[in-house]
């Protein structure tokens, strides 16, 4: 069966799906591997490699394609191209593509979305949503960094004491811990809240301090938060607003797919900061952490430049790709046995995660979008 990876279109997309070092296991696993040519150029990966690994480089990679993998989720025109019964495999955020939903689901196109994988720890190597998480962590230190007038670490000199930077991370899942332990690194002072109890504990494990809330904590399903009633969220963006005003450096990382950001820091918060000061918002996407963000812009609030996140995992592209790249192939090699992809429905992996098959509709949520539940 042919494995076709697709050169992704969208501009500030850098990543591809499938990086060399892997297509060897999946040409062992007795699939054949086309590669669209320049599909690795953003991500530093050369059509040479993909050839030295044993993949065809071609203009066209889905003439004969059983199985499309890509980042972003493939076009209605690709679908098309596609033969019935081809198998998807991409990020695929419900809400935002009903209607590609829609055309795979007409075109009897077998999809399946990276962010549905499950939580469970025998798809702890596919979890494409935890991988990506831990670059956008490290990469929102990085940026907060270059952009706060001051230094991270405390320095002792003849000339004086410069004290470190005051680091406060909102959100201490995979994103949020890589924050903490990245800022950590550069020598800042950390201090960091989650509304999970359960993460009191990795903080501090990481050598950051664990702001105390007296509000109680909201442990939910897969790892992520509970929604909160608005009194409650209001009561929190009350309590941390004295932490937000007294920090160089805020960066936001609570963000649940499918759903809305939950807003986190009010503007007047941020308008109490220091002049000089960074705010990292990588849940700008999904509707922010942090009012007034922007995603993929620079704004200023106060006297705080707010940085807004949009697709930052992209913008380290080659360990990001590296990534995203082990989490496809193991859910592809899942499926794969004697060189046929052959999906298991009876696998809750799989069942989990399709979100198309055989004309039909197979996820609860996407049901809904479409209008066909029940």
């Amino acid at each position: 069966m042919k494995v076709a990876v697709v050169k992704e279109t969208d501009p500030v997309e850098h990543r591809v799906a499938l990086v060399p070092d892997v297509v060897r296991r999946l040409i062992g696993a007795g699939l054949e591997v086309a590669v669209e040519a320049g599909a690795g150029v953003r991500a530093h990966r050369p059509d040479e490699e993909y050839r030295d690994a044993g993949a065809e480089i071609t203009a066209n990679p889905l003439d004969g394609a059983d199985v499309v993998l890509s980042v972003q989720p493939i076009s209605a025109a690709q679908v098309r191209d596609l033969r019935v019964d081809a198998v998807s495999i991409s990020f695929l955020p419900l809400a935002q593509n009903v209607d590609l939903i829609r055309t795979l689901r007409d075109a009897k196109v077998t999809s399946f979305a990276m962010e549905l994988i499950p939580r469970i720890s025998r798809a702890q190597a596919m979890d494409a949503l935890s991988s990506q998480a831990l670059v956008a962590g490290y990469r929102a230190v990085l940026v907060a960094a270059e952009r706060l007038p001051k230094f991270f670490p405390l320095f002792m000199t003849a000339a004086g004491t410069v004290p470190p930077a005051k680091v406060l991370v909102l959100g201490a899942g995979v994103a949020g811990l890589q924050a903490i332990a990245t800022a950590r690194r550069l020598g800042a002072q950390v201090e960091a809240y989650d509304v999970r109890a359960a993460a009191a504990e990795e903080v501090r494990s990481l050598g950051a301090r664990f702001v105390e809330l007296d509000l109680p904590t909201l442990e939910g399903a897969g790892g992520y938060a509970r929604e909160m009633t608005e009194e409650r969220a209001q009561t929190q963006r009350e309590l941390l607003a004295p932490h937000v005003m007294a920090a160089d450096v805020l960066i936001t990382t609570a963000a649940v797919p499918g759903r809305e950001a939950p807003l986190l820091v009010e503007r007047t918060a941020v308008e109490g900061m220091a002049a000089g000061s960074v705010v990292v918002d990588l849940a700008a996407e999904s509707g922010g952490n942090v009012e007034g963000s922007v995603p993929g812009e620079e704004v200023t609030v106060g006297q705080t430049l707010v940085w807004g996140g949009r697709n930052v995992p992209s913008q380290l592209p080659v360990h990001a790709s590296k990534l995203y790249s082990t989490n496809v192939t193991e859910l592809l090699l899942l499926m794969t046995s004697d060189g046929e992809v052959t999906p298991d429905f009876s696998d809750e992996i799989v069942e989990g995660t399709c979100v198309t098959h055989d004309g039909v509709v197979r996820n609860e949520a996407a049901r809904r979008l479409l209008g066909e539940d029940g």
